[in-house]
């Protein structure tokens, strides 16, 4: 924890600066959205344990996502669904969820920002945002609390997102799974075809080795 908040400390200069982190969940999967999401973590407040979501265990992200939502001076979630991502590309995609996240953080909009540095996870700077307002950080969440704080609420929104989906369409065990192409997944979109949940653009390969696209409502 203090190494992650020490990165944060350096790169806000002393407390001079207010930090958001921004990360995504769901780039990869053969279905549902990309989530992403935004914090401002409080300094004088360190949350114990919050680290890179995918070093976590389910049950620890979902404790610290209420720690999180509860301590965070200010947070946002954004969504671009499976139809966007196939009409724009997932990076795209991936952008606008982004700028969905910090809207929401930032109540709709407006001059009132509570952040001045933003720390994106990756190595691309978010389109139609200063640069001199972000820094790109490569594994930014195993590095920077805020960008780990972002990771944990990513994730687990989407996975209960994935989770509410496997109850509209059990025969692919999204809560399973979580829509990423495992050997399982990728045998009963052969078997059952796609759903509507599915993304045509990361499918094109699966469907070509079935005779149909399956129900699609």
């Amino acid at each position: 924890m203090n190494d992650l908040y020490g990165y944060d400390a350096a790169m806000a200069g002393n407390g001079a600066v207010r930090i958001a982190g921004v990360d995504e969940a769901g780039r990869g999967p053969l279905a549902g959205p990309v989530v992403a999401a935004a914090v401002v973590l409080n300094p004088d407040g360190p949350i114990d344990g919050v680290n890179d979501s995918k070093k976590l265990t389910a049950a620890r992200r979902d404790a610290l996502y209420g720690r999180i939502i509860i301590g965070a001076k200010a947070y946002g979630v954004g969504i671009s669904p499976p139809e966007e991502i196939d009409a724009i590309n997932i990076l795209q995609a991936t952008f606008l969820a982004m700028k969905r996240a910090l809207a929401e953080m930032e109540g709709g909009g407006g001059d009132a920002k509570p952040y001045d540095l933003l720390l994106i996870d990756g190595n691309q700077y978010v389109p139609g945002i200063p640069r001199e307002i972000q820094r790109v950080v490569v594994g930014g969440d195993a590095k920077s609390a805020s960008v780990a704080a972002a990771s944990i609420l990513a994730k687990v929104t989407r996975d209960r997102i994935m989770e509410e989906y496997h109850v509209q369409y059990p025969q692919y065990g999204f809560d399973k799974h979580k829509g990423y192409g495992t050997k399982y997944h990728q045998e009963m979109i052969i078997r059952h075809g796609l759903c509507a949940i599915h993304r045509r653009t990361f499918c094109e390969n699966i469907v070509m080795r079935t005779d149909f696209l399956g129900d699609l409502g």
